[in-house]
């Protein structure tokens, strides 16, 4: 008896229900619920696994769990400084800082995000710098070790940063270890094997039943935090990894930013971690006062936002949306994915059109092609409305930053495309700091010189080959 012929009857038919359940059940938006269709029509055995691994959404339920989660007493600060907003009674460091009262208001509003203003922000764009002062911090921690990363690899960075846990466990240090399981599924069970038995507690993000076989690809934890003492916080675009020091052929130097924070704004960085290692793991943190020790240093205002799948709203792009929609000079953005929706590519037109200076700089490589393809379709569209295009040559981009009038910024893990706004967990920093603000716009100034103008007419003169690779890659951008 030949089974291949029920075999195919049987995909097709669940192709068919997939097909009514993401129409009437799912509740997508109408880009992705077209993509997943034309997906499943016309690949339709290979489409129905695709959705397997790419389409399958949370549960409502999983959703509640997370959402229980204990918000460790923020509740109270959050309503006192919404208040304070309402009345114009908010007490600033900067007068700057009152234009954007809105902004703040709404992350405080839809994500419970406590402005703080008594922070002290160094700026890493390099990786070497940014792990030696890592590890430098790691080093001469007495208390804890809070890590959360996307990748965790076990090359010579890797092995750098379990040599110093584990010396610390040993010492008595509390060291928690979060990775994500498919972000980091080359993990090899000796490294994680090597911290635990010094002491290091280790935990995987939606971990696999099968080792290195994970089917959830979607809803990652796509976060990067590192909390020392509870008075040391790090957050930005880079994982732990020898690429990100540069040392991969293919990629060569790699740009990227992340933000060195002292300050009140740890206390919420915690926050975020803590609740992300409560979900992973069964030994639960509970509150205590030395992990929530930040002392006032520094004048730099910021807020701790965070967005996922658990989210109510998509806060992180939201956040994106009044940072361009405010803007009267200028907007920098440098993103290794330009894949925005609707919302966020009318905002930049609108800005752009309204004489705002709009300027996006991307890799000149692809580390994902489809995104690689579908990010040089949109910047067609900014080229025509006006905006200015760069190429970064001096290796990969990764940097996660938008800066505007050199007053506000936005620096963390969140790309500009629908994985980082709906289906991944991220958090970003946003900062109301001119200074720190002018900083970035240097940086991005610099890596101009680094770079090359992709002006209208050169986009125009692409191949026809190119052209193809892109249309397909657009019509898949709702579901990359």
């Amino acid at each position: 008896m030949n089974i291949v012929p029920i075999f195919v009857s049987i995909i097709l038919t669940l192709n068919v229900l997939l097909a009514l359940a993401i129409i009437f059940l799912e509740r997508r938006d109408a880009s992705a619920t077209w993509a997943w269709l034309m997906v499943l029509l016309f690949i339709p055995v290979a489409g129905f696994f695709l959705y397997l691994i790419f389409g399958r959404r949370l549960s409502n339920k999983e959703i509640f769990t997370w959402d229980k989660k204990s918000r460790l007493g923020l509740l109270a600060a959050v309503q006192e400084q919404l208040t304070a907003i309402k009345e114009n009674e908010l007490k600033v460091q900067h007068e700057e800082i009152i234009p954007y009262e809105d902004l703040i208001y709404m992350h405080l509003k839809n994500n419970d995000a406590l402005l703080s203003q008594n922070n002290e922000v160094e700026i890493f764009t390099d990786g070497q710098k940014k792990f030696h002062a890592l590890i430098e911090d790691l080093e001469k921690a007495e208390d804890h070790i809070h890590l959360l990363y996307y990748i965790l690899r076990d090359d010579n960075l890797g092995q750098r940063l379990a040599n110093v846990l584990q010396k610390k466990a040993k010492e008595g240090v509390e060291v928690k270890l979060l990775y994500d399981d498919m972000g980091s599924r080359l993990l090899h069970r000796s490294f994680k094997r090597g911290l635990k038995e010094a002491g290091v507690q280790v935990e995987s993000f939606f971990p696999s039943l099968i080792p290195k076989v994970n089917m959830k690809i979607n809803y990652r934890n796509h976060r990067k935090l590192a909390i020392i003492d509870g008075e040391i916080g790090y957050i930005g675009g880079f994982n732990i990894g020898d690429e990100y020091l540069g040392f991969n052929k293919r990629f060569g130097y790699w740009r990227d930013t992340h933000l060195r924070v002292e300050g009140e704004a740890v206390n919420n960085m915690q926050t975020r971690f803590i609740l992300d290692w409560n979900h992973a793991s069964r030994r639960d943190i509970v509150y205590k006062e030395r992990y929530f020790c930040a002392k006032p240093k520094g004048d730099v205002a910021m807020q701790i936002v965070s967005s996922g799948p658990d989210s109510e709203w998509e806060q992180i792009k939201h956040g994106y949306l009044k940072m361009i929609l405010s803007a009267k000079e200028y907007v920098y953005i440098q993103t290794p994915y330009f894949i925005p929706d609707d919302s966020l590519l009318d905002a930049l037109r609108v800005a752009v059109l309204s004489g705002v200076d709009v300027r996006i700089m991307i890799p000149n490589k692809p580390d994902h092609p489809f995104v690689y393809w579908a990010t040089f379709s949109n910047i067609g569209d900014m080229l025509k409305a006006g905006a200015k295009i760069y190429v970064y040559q001096k290796g990969f981009l990764h940097a996660k930053t938008i800066v505007v009038d050199g007053k506000i910024a936005s620096v963390g893990t969140a790309n500009i495309d629908v994985r980082s706004f709906r289906l991944n967990f991220e958090v970003n920093a946003f900062v109301y700091h001119p200074e720190v603000g002018q900083s970035l716009s240097d940086r991005f100034h610099e890596d101009i010189v680094e770079s090359t103008e992709l002006t209208y007419k050169l986009y125009q003169a692409r191949s026809k080959w190119v052209r193809f690779k892109e249309a397909i890659s657009r019509l898949l951008s709702p579901i990359l």
